[in-house]
């Protein structure tokens, strides 16, 4: 039998990274799309503001623009009385400005007179009369209002590339006059699972046979990275039938993902399939870590697609997805730097050993009805099953993570819960 030489994750991740860049796909594609269509795309470039937000003072209360100074000792049993100039029409830029002893009144949101620096509350000022206005409390500079340039500065940078673009980020963009913003286009990804014994989830198994989980659950993977699905089969396991799927999804696609044959049994063909279809060859077969081993990677230049062979285990298969597909994205894109890996603090709840020389990634449960009474955290509880048994992945909501020189974690432990 063949043993495998395996890498580790961040080399396999290196080689990846240099195939594809040396091989013409490097950064995947850029496009404009509108604003309002961005959500959840990745920002390709940085996007500056050409103007000041606001672009003008504006009141945040409905109140008296003053200048501060007149309004210095003013209390409740002594007011500062100030001179009516005008009133404030919403969406309108004053045709007055203020000097010393004047105010005016202004909405929320109104642009503050030239000469102001200061609005006092309504409930705060008395009309005395139709020309005078009594504020009975003293103001400093900038109060109750925002000034031009106080969200955002001319020249500021608005979004970072790599940045994913959030709802709160739509406002900013709309703020500013953008109207579309230049993103990444997503990989198209063709998703196959090999396996004679695989039937799809429609169908009852006979003795023998099991239900197709991985591609479901791949796919559900690839729809939270934003890729285009372009297709999504079983191939049985004979290596011209693979071959030839895996050439015709490659003639379309950035990323093929096939799930099983990619370890070492009589009928495993995946290594040999992304041996003889890529220009690179397979240049990783087996990764350091736990599950996942039998991890196969191969790019082809011609095609500029990358063919990734994971385990036939749910567990290992989606689990790696997220390590090597997700992460190739991530450093490509820029979102491994703008977007670090959601993670929550927590306490393991018993002792776990590692697997020595690889990495170990261990399911866990978060278990916030027993908190840690020293520390306040919840209980990181191991999910444990064999990496064949979906319900394992399922049941779990994070993972931590053990080093390769590591012997395991304790109880009582303080880890890092990286969230599913």
């Amino acid at each position: 039998m063949k043993l495998l030489k395996v890498d580790t994750l961040e080399s396999a991740l290196d080689k990846l990274e240099t195939a594809m860049r040396e091989g013409g796909a490097g950064e995947p594609e850029r496009e404009y799309v509108p604003v309002l269509q961005s959500l959840g795309r990745i920002a390709s470039e940085d996007v500056l503001s050409c103007e000041d937000i606001p672009g003008f003072d504006r009141s945040t209360m409905d109140g008296y623009a003053v200048i501060s100074r007149d309004t210095q000792g003013a209390g409740e049993t002594m007011p500062t009385f100030l001179e009516l100039a005008g009133e404030v029409k919403m969406g309108e830029k004053p045709e007055f400005s203020l000097t010393s002893g004047q105010c005016a009144y202004v909405p929320t949101g109104g642009m503050v007179p030239e000469g102001a620096d200061a609005v006092a509350m309504v409930e705060y000022c008395q009309p005395f009369g139709d020309d005078r206005i009594a504020v009975y409390s003293p103001l400093s500079s900038g109060h109750n209002m925002v000034r031009a340039g106080d969200d955002v500065s001319r020249g500021e940078k608005l979004i970072s590339r790599g940045r994913r673009i959030r709802p709160s980020d739509m406002g900013l963009l709309s703020a500013a006059g953008k109207t579309e913003i230049k993103v990444y286009k997503p990989w198209k990804i063709y998703i196959i699972s090999t396996g004679d014994e695989i039937v799809p989830p429609e169908v009852m198994p006979l003795p023998g046979q099991v239900r197709d989980v991985n591609s479901a659950g791949i796919l559900g993977e690839a729809l939270a990275c934003g890729f285009e699905i372009r297709g999504l089969e079983v191939v049985r396991d004979r290596q011209d039938v693979l071959a030839d799927k895996v050439r015709s999804a490659m003639s379309e696609c950035d990323v093929v993902v096939i799930s099983g044959g990619s370890s070492q049994g009589k009928k495993d063909a995946t290594e040999a399939v992304i041996d003889s279809l890529t220009s690179s060859g397979a240049f990783t077969h087996g990764l350091a870590v736990k599950p996942g081993k039998p991890t196969i990677i191969g790019f082809d230049e011609p095609t500029e697609c990358a063919v990734i062979g994971l385990p036939g285990h749910p567990v290992a298969a989606l689990l790696l997805f997220r390590l090597i597909v997700a992460g190739i994205w991530k450093r490509l894109t820029g979102l491994a730097e703008t977007e670090k890996e959601i993670s929550v603090d927590a306490v393991m709840a018993s002792n776990i050993a590692a697997s020595p020389g690889r990495k170990t990634f261990q399911l866990v449960k978060l278990d916030y009805e027993h908190i840690d009474l020293k520390t306040g955290l919840p209980q990181a509880v191991p999910v444990l099953g064999k990496s064949g048994l979906i319900r394992t992945m399922s049941a779990a909501d994070g993972y931590v993570v053990m080093d390769v020189n590591d012997e395991g974690l304790r109880s009582g432990e303080r880890v890092k819960v990286c969230l599913l």
